[in-house]
């Protein structure tokens, strides 16, 4: 059997793999802060031209930067600005039917001279889009005829050979994120609209609002302060899911306290009946935190988690419950100790 030491020994061939890796992930990391340093006036206007335009974002672009491209407009449609992708070949076969007056074309040429990006230009004119060119050089025949140019600068690809598009395409995609997110930005782009393109998984629920996964109606217990504990248990059961906490309200039917099943045992602890017969106003929680119909659920999870509540009000805007967020309903979103 090995020891410690000898399992944390790395092959030479290995060692060299990892060595190259390195080299080809620095590579392309300094391309992308190369671009960053040197990125000018060309990239605001481009958020203008995005940001004000009438129409949708086309992305377009040949071989690796079409690649590049599809994830660019998936971005952009992610973030609140409507885009879609056009292969340039496909484009002047008929698909460049779906570009349309007011729209953007956002076309992506590394060297500037892709024959079918370049093809697509004034086909694109006349139906009066505009040209947003991301490339090399200014100079280029794509940086000549574009509208508006964000200058990416010679890269040197990554590699041994320096053949493949790496460092080029990874400072593409860097562009286009920060293009459709600036505009996002611009734009008033919220966390809100992010759930509303975003509804499934995890990440959708965290980003939903409170008022789409609240237990409401038959499923809240709701009781005046004056009654009594028994009268309120009694009164109030039902088959079926139930919340695990009172909300008491006033005479005017405003959140006055919290009642929970854990108030409940405490008082069931002292074994004497009288504690049953005192006004659930006199022993609930006065006060309790509450949250708005339009929190945004990862706020409620936080407040859950590092308050240790089980369960959470929720108030129209009278102060009058409309819901409860109950710790069950939300437990697969809780952080676990593994998370930051």
């Amino acid at each position: 059997m090995m020891n410690s030491a000898e399992q944390r020994i790395v092959p030479f061939d290995q060692v060299e793999q990892l060595r190259e890796a390195r080299e080809v992930l620095r590579a392309e990391a300094a391309a992308v802060e190369a671009v960053a340093s040197r990125l000018d006036t060309g990239f605001c206007e481009a958020v203008e031209r995005l940001r004000t335009s009438s129409g949708r974002v086309v992305v377009t672009g040949m071989g690796k930067a079409g690649l590049v491209g599809r994830k660019i407009a998936a971005t952009f449609s992610s973030t609140g600005t409507p885009s879609h992708f056009l292969h340039p070949s496909e484009g002047v076969h008929g698909d460049v039917g779906c570009v349309g007056d007011g729209d953007t074309l956002l076309c992506l040429s590394n060297s500037g001279e892709t024959d079918e990006v370049l093809r697509l230009l004034p086909i694109v004119r006349r139906l009066g889009a505009t040209v947003v060119g991301v490339t090399a050089s200014r100079t280029s025949s794509l940086g000549t005829e574009a509208d508006v140019v964000v200058e990416l600068g010679r890269l040197t690809e990554a590699g041994p050979y320096g053949l493949a598009p790496t460092s080029s395409t990874t400072a593409m995609l860097a562009v286009g994120d920060a293009l459709a997110l600036v505009v996002a930005r611009a734009t008033g782009f919220t966390p809100h609209t992010f759930a509303l393109y975003h509804p499934g998984g995890s990440l959708g629920r965290r980003l939903a609002r409170v008022q789409d996964v609240m237990r409401r109606g038959d499923d809240l217990r709701i009781a005046g302060g004056t009654a009594t504990i028994r009268e309120v248990f009694v009164g109030i059961a039902r088959p079926g899911r139930r919340t695990g906490a009172v909300m008491v309200v006033d005479d005017d039917g405003r959140l006055a306290g919290l009642f929970t099943d854990s108030d409940l045992a405490r008082l069931l602890e002292r074994e004497t009946a009288f504690e049953l017969a005192r006004p659930i106003g006199d022993v609930m929680t006065r006060d309790p935190l509450t949250v708005g119909e339009d929190a945004v659920l990862e706020e409620v999870v936080e407040i859950l988690s590092t308050r240790k509540f089980s369960e959470l009000p929720v108030l129209d805007a009278n102060r009058r419950p409309v819901g409860l967020v109950d710790i069950t309903d939300v437990i697969s979103l809780l952080p676990t100790d593994g998370d930051d």
